[in-house]
C-alpha cells in the first residue's frame, strides 16, 4: 500500500494537530511532533504508540527544510536522535531523514557540527561481523568496487527522540548495532537491528556540497571528522615535489663535495707519544681554501685529548684547539660492540700562502670502565699518533644543512597528511597487538 500522493496534510488522529506530509511513498510511520504520538501512515494514521516527549535535540536542520545535497534536491522529513554509552561516556548525534522525488531516501547526520550523508549501500559486499572482527589477526578488510574499506569500530546505539516520517516504525530504546569500516573517502556502516540488517555508505559533506536546509552562516564543526579530507594548500604538491628534489639534489652534491679530499700538502707523519709535543711545518700552496688536518691514534678503550696550536707564515698564532681521539670496544648480550674513533680531524681556512706551523701535544688521557651490562676489550693506551695535512678540500656540511632544509619544506605537507590520517583513524576501536 502507498500513500495518495495528493495528500499534502493530515490531523494527527491522537491530538488533532496539523502535520505536514513531506515523504514519499514508502513512508510507513508518522510521528506527530507535538504528543509524539507514532501513527501508521498505511493504515488512515492511526496511533500505534506513543513516545516520551523529550527536549528537541539541538540542530539547525528541521523538518520541513530544503536544500541541495551534491547538486540534487531533499527535503527533511524525519529527526532521529542516537545516543551511545560506553564505559559510563556517552555520545550523541541526530540523524535528518531527507527525500528527494528523483533520488528518494537518504540521512544527513549531524556530530559535533560535522554533516555527513548516507544512503543504502546496494552493491555485492561481503557482510562484516563481530565474530569476523574478534577473530581477526589483522585489521578486516571488505571491498567494494574498486575501494578497499578497513574496519574502524563497532557501536550499540539506542533511539532517545523521533519526531516526523520514517520509511520504518522508530521504537523508544530501539538498539542498532553497527560495525563500520573506513576508506579514504567514505565509510560503510553494516548495521544490524532485531528486525533486520542493512549496509549504508557515508560520506563526508564539505559547505560546498550542501546548501540550504536554513544552515546558520555560524555553522562551524569542531575537530577532525573520521571522513573529513585534508584541505592541502594550492601549491602543496609542488612544494613537496620541488622541496624533495632539491633535498636530494643537495644530498648528492654534498657528498661529491665530500668526496673530494683536496692535496696532501706533506708526508704523513706519525710519532711516539712520548715525542709529544712536536712541531711541523707544512707549505699552504693556496689560501682561501679550506685545510684539514688529520690526526690518527692507536688506543684501545681509552681517550686522548690532542692540544693543536697552529701559526701562520708571520709566527701569529692563528688558532689554538683541540680535538678527542677515543675509540671502545667488548661484548655484551646483543654481540660485539664499538664506540668512537681513532681518528680527529679540524679545518681552517689559510688567509695566505707560505710556510705554517702546527704543534701537536697530548694535554690528558684515561681509560674507560664499562658499566656492568657490558664487558670491553683489553685496555691500550694510546702509544703512536699521526698527522697529516691537505689542502684544498671540500666539505658538503653546508649542502646537507641545505638540503635537510628543503627536506623540512617538502615534508611538511607529508607530515601533515601523516598527523591528519592519524586523528582520522584515532577514535577506532582496533587496537594492533604490536601496540599492546
Amino acid at each position: 500500500m502507498s500513500l495518495s500522493p495528493e495528500l499534502k496534510a493530515i490531523n494527527c488522529t491522537a491530538c488533532g494537530a496539523g502535520l505536514d506530509i513531506l515523504g514519499g511513498g514508502r513512508v510507513t510511520t508518522h510521528i506527530c511532533s507535538y504528543c509524539g504520538t507514532a501513527l501508521d501512515a498505511l493504515d488512515s494514521y492511526k496511533a500505534l504508540v506513543k513516545f516520551n516527549i523529550l527536549d528537541r535535540p539541538e540542530t539547525p536542520i528541521q523538518i520541513g527544510a530544503s536544500g541541495q545535497i551534491f547538486g540534487v534536491a531533499y527535503t527533511v522529513i524525519g529527526l532521529l536522535e542516537h545516543e551511545e554509552v560506553w564505559r559510563g561516556r556517552s555520545w550523541k548525534w541526530v540523524d535528518h531523514q531527507v527525500f528527494s522525488p528523483t533520488h528518494g531516501y537518504a540521512w544527513v547526520t549531524l556530530e559535533e557540527g560535522h554533516l555527513t550523508f548516507s544512503r543504502r549501500y546496494r552493491k555485492p559486499v561481503g557482510w562484516l561481523t563481530k565474530t569476523m572482527v574478534n577473530r581477526a589477526d589483522t585489521r578486516p578488510q571488505v571491498r567494494a568496487g574498486r575501494e578497499i574499506f578497513k574496519y574502524y569500530d563497532t557501536s550499540t546505539s539506542s533511539v532517545t527522540y523521533a519526531e516526523g516520517e520514517f520509511t520504518w516504525a522508530p521504537r523508544k530504546g530501539a538498539k542498532t548495532t553497527t560495525i563500520t569500516a573506513m576508506s579514504d573517502w567514505a565509510m560503510l556502516g553494516f548495521s544490524t537491528t532485531n528486525r533486520e540488517r542493512e549496509i549504508y555508505r557515508t560520506v563526508y559533506l564539505e559547505p560546498t556540497e550542501i546548501t540550504g536546509f536554513d544552515l546558520p552562516s555560524t555553522f562551524k564543526p569542531r575537530g577532525v571528522h573520521a571522513l573529513k579530507t585534508m584541505k592541502a594548500g594550492a601549491h602543496a604538491n609542488f612544494l613537496m615535489t620541488a622541496g624533495l628534489c632539491a633535498m636530494v639534489l643537495c644530498f648528492v652534491l654534498g657528498a661529491v663535495m665530500g668526496l673530494q679530499n683536496g692535496t696532501l700538502v706533506d708526508r704523513h707523519h706519525q710519532f711516539n707519544v712520548a715525542q709529544l709535543p712536536v712541531s711541523i711545518s707544512f707549505d699552504v700552496p693556496e689560501a682561501g681554501r679550506l685545510t684539514r688536518i688529520d690526526l690518527q691514534g692507536n688506543g684501545r678503550n681509552s681517550w686522548n685529548y690532542l692540544a693543536v696550536e697552529l701559526e701562520d707564515p708571520e709566527g701569529e698564532v692563528l688558532f689554538e684547539s683541540g680535538r678527542t681521539v677515543e675509540y671502545y670496544t667488548g661484548r655484551d648480550k646483543d654481540g660485539s660492540w664499538s664506540e668512537g674513533s681513532n681518528r680527529a680531524s679540524l679545518a681552517f681556512f689559510p688567509p695566505v700562502t707560505g710556510t705554517y706551523s702546527v704543534t701537536l701535544d697530548l694535554e690528558e688521557s684515561g681509560f674507560w670502565a664499562p658499566n656492568v651490562n657490558r664487558s670491553s676489550s683489553p685496555q691500550h693506551q694510546m702509544t703512536q699518533v699521526s698527522l697529516q695535512v691537505r689542502n684544498g678540500v671540500s666539505s658538503g656540511f653546508w649542502l646537507v644543512l641545505l638540503g635537510l632544509g628543503f627536506g623540512c619544506i617538502g615534508g611538511f605537507p607529508l607530515l601533515r597528511r601523516y598527523l591528519h590520517n592519524k586523528a582520522r583513524w584515532r577514535d577506532s576501536d582496533w587496537v594492533d597487538e604490536d601496540d599492546d
